[in-house]
């Protein structure tokens, strides 16, 4: 080879490795320091946007459904990272694929994904950038299992049918473990199942790309080194309480060293979906500052993260009453802002009187 050739290859090289698309396996950090490291992230933002978005349910079946119903028609993700810079937040958690196997990045195991959508782009290349650019850390959703693949019951959990195809579910890992930089943790839903691939082995395969990456199950068999507590609370580690699916793996399982638990910044409401954006008619709808303030500071407390889950509406912006809920919680945890006595009792007066 001629040194032109051959310089040009390093050059070559050089560029995808510092590329999100060639991430480079790092060395692999010792547990306990890269707990630190995750608990020192403290609290971040979890978008939950797709079908389910569009459809006004939680969950969102999707047989009929090709990549034309996610109808987004803006992807604003730099004001998602501002948003939660501005909020005192250290991550996102982003949802790649809910149940109905939608994929938010551009992805080779399927044509039901974002780049064939009316939208058009690689979301989860574009949040990269976004994170990149306000100093961000990136976290990953993903179901486990797909109502598209065999054994599901389409717009049931695994108690209808489970779903399996684990070929896939792993070229899907291997895609987001390779092809968008260093993930801090994968939050994994066993809502339909694991996809014919066993935590166990799904936490190797994950740590074999990124060794430092925490893995968590939100119900089913433990594994990883990450509890997870959706609808739960801050505590410390194996204290069940904290936990609503995961109360027996909290306690027993001893593979924890970090845990997050989650919950929507819109509260209990009729109709529509929680996780997700719910509908118009709910856009006055937000939880109190002061509470998800109080929850922080429980997250700090214990060392545990909190993942407050905020969904992006059709043009792809974060609802307003949330972007100013956030901006006062980072007041409050800078303290530029004094956190007031007895809140409960003061917005319970202001309903009052509106």
């Amino acid at each position: 080879m001629r040194k032109t050739e051959f310089m040009l290859l390093m050059a070559f090289a050089l560029i995808v490795c510092n590329s999100p698309s060639g991430y480079s396996q790092p060395t692999k950090t010792d547990d306990h320091e890269r707990a630190a490291q995750l608990r020192e992230m403290k609290f971040g933002m979890f978008i939950c946007w797709s079908f389910s978005t569009f459809s006004g349910q939680e969950w969102t079946p999707t047989t009929g459904k090709d990549a034309s119903f996610f109808a987004a028609t803006g992807c604003n993700t730099d004001q998602w990272c501002k948003v939660a810079k501005e909020a005192g937040m250290g991550y996102i958690l982003f949802l790649t694929k809910h149940h109905d196997g939608f994929c938010l990045w551009d992805t080779r195991t399927t044509d039901k994904k974002v780049t064939n959508s009316p939208l058009g782009i690689d979301v989860l290349a574009k949040l990269r950038k976004s994170c990149d650019k306000y100093g961000i850390k990136l976290a990953l959703y993903f179901s486990e299992g797909d109502w598209n693949w065999p054994g599901a019951v389409d717009g049931k959990g695994s108690k209808a049918g489970v779903s399996k195809n684990p070929d896939v579910k792993k070229a899907q890992l291997k895609e987001l473990c390779t092809q968008y930089g260093p993930i801090e943790f994968f939050w994994m839903d066993h809502a339909v199942g694991d996809g014919g691939l066993s935590h166990k082995e799904t936490n190797d395969w994950v740590e074999s790309f990124q060794p430092n990456c925490f893995v968590g199950f939100n119900h089913g068999e433990p594994a990883g080194r990450l509890s997870l507590r959706e609808m739960g609370k801050p505590g410390k580690l194996g204290d069940a309480s904290t936990s609503v699916y995961n109360k027996d793996a909290e306690s027993q399982y001893k593979g924890y060293l970090v845990a997050e638990f989650t919950y929507p910044i819109l509260p209990k409401h009729k109709g529509g979906a929680m996780w997700f954006y719910s509908l118009p008619l709910h856009d006055q709808l937000c939880l109190p500052a002061e509470k998800i303030y109080e929850d922080y500071l429980g997250a700090v407390k214990f060392g545990n993260i909190f993942s407050l889950d905020v969904g992006p509406d059709y043009k792809g912006n974060l609802r307003d009453i949330d972007v100013k809920a956030l901006k006062k919680v980072g007041k409050y945890i800078r303290g530029k802002e004094k956190f007031p006595e007895n809140w409960e009792g003061k917005i319970k007066e202001d309903l009052q009187k509106k």
